[in-house]
């Protein structure tokens, strides 16, 4: 649409240089640590990167349940959803430098240590790096392949007009939110939750799920408001969709609280030796700060403002908050995979602020990229209407 590059585009440029200097500059500084501090240098970089990817899935996960439930609010943000369904290869590619460093990360990819662990020596036939990388490919070929056919058959939608295309993309939503779920609590047990080997929980998986939702919606509230402010998105978003991102994003708090404490209950009541320690390392020697930190500003703060339909119905109110969300999730994902690497105290490496900022630059960068390729609003999608009626 002509309107989009008159007067978006440039804008979007703007925030896309921005954000590449920021991502290379950062990036050359990151390398020094690369050689300076290597360990240090890969226990940050996968931090980084899940985050990152964590906005990619969540995007994944929004697109599917939109096509599935319909509605104005999803509507609205398809395309932004769909560009970030689109950085999955960018991750993919980010993904591989973690093979140079699995010894730096993974104590189970250390045969002198899994042959002394009795444990580790029964869980090694899955825990082995061949299977590992066996298992990355298939998370990765199965979100390709769900966010390829969705992208093709809306761009195809905007070419031929055909109505039919939306009930394909209905269709296939199902399996992806079945397929998605399933595989990253499986990705999540290979890439978080095995740092700590003897440890297991089958509330972990679906935790880090709920948590990269919360982050992808954060993220959509702040893109929406940013774009609300021109044409031709100012025409499309009006307060009840702000309203509903609220609600979303109070929706997935909430479920965050609920098996977060699930979680600490089953684990702290049961007092097993082989569980009990990941908690302990979290809650002592500096890390019980962040563990009230997260009780308090994603849980306690969040929740009383978002039950106020104040700061849902204002926009930039509900910007603000989306933007705080973003750091918090991210607080939350460092408590729970930097113990692993300090358990004896809080350590806040210079890598992990300048990392997740490099990296962070890159995707933005790379997702603007992806949001320029397409109109911003689909155009003979049959819910076209009910988006611009929204009220």
């Amino acid at each position: 649409m002509m309107i989009e590059s008159d007067v978006l585009h440039p804008y979007l440029n703007r925030i896309q240089i921005s954000a590449l200097i920021i991502g290379i500059i950062t990036l050359l500084l990151s390398l020094f640590g690369a050689f300076s501090n290597t360990q240090q240098f890969y226990q940050s970089y996968l931090f980084s990167f899940l985050f990152w990817l964590g906005l990619s899935l969540g995007c994944l996960g929004w697109l599917g349940l939109h096509h599935l439930v319909g509605g104005g609010w999803g509507f609205a943000i398809q395309r932004l959803l769909e560009a970030g369904t689109r950085t999955l290869p960018l991750m993919a590619l980010l993904f591989i430098p973690l093979y140079f460093g699995m010894h730096e990360i993974y104590v189970w990819s250390r045969p002198e240590i899994v042959a002394n662990d009795a444990i580790l020596l029964d869980k090694s036939i899955y825990l082995n790096i061949p299977f590992f990388w066996v298992r990355a490919l298939v998370y990765f070929s199965t979100w390709f392949g769900f966010a390829f056919f969705l992208n093709k058959w809306s761009k195809m939608q905007d070419e031929t007009g055909d109505v039919n295309l939306t009930r394909k993309m209905v269709r296939l939503c199902g399996p992806l939110l079945v397929f998605y779920v399933l595989t990253m609590t499986f990705a999540s047990f290979d890439w978080g939750m095995s740092l700590e080997p003897h440890w297991f929980s089958t509330i972990y998986g679906f935790l880090f799920v709920v948590g990269q939702g919360l982050a992808a919606m954060a993220f959509m509230v702040i893109m929406a408001y940013t774009l609300s402010k021109r044409e031709p998105l100012s025409r499309v978003f009006k307060p009840k969709h702000f309203h509903d991102y609220g609600n979303l994003m109070f929706a997935f708090i909430l479920l965050w609280a609920y098996m977060s404490f699930s979680q600490f209950l089953i684990i702290w009541t049961g007092n097993l030796p082989e569980e009990i320690p990941w908690y302990l390392r979290r809650i002592k020697g500096g890390w019980e700060v962040l563990a009230v930190g997260l009780v308090l500003f994603h849980f306690i703060v969040p929740f009383f403002l978002l039950l106020m339909r104040f700061f849902k119905k204002r926009a930039e109110l509900l910007f603000k908050i989306a933007i705080f969300m973003i750091f918090i999730r991210m607080v939350d994902l460092f408590w729970y995979i930097a113990p692993a690497f300090h358990p004896e105290k809080l350590t806040i490496n210079w890598l992990d602020i300048i990392l997740p900022v490099s990296m962070g630059g890159i995707w933005l960068a790379y997702y603007i990229q992806q949001l320029k390729k397409r109109s911003l609003i689909p155009l003979y999608d049959p819910r076209v209407k009910e988006a611009l009626g929204y009220e």
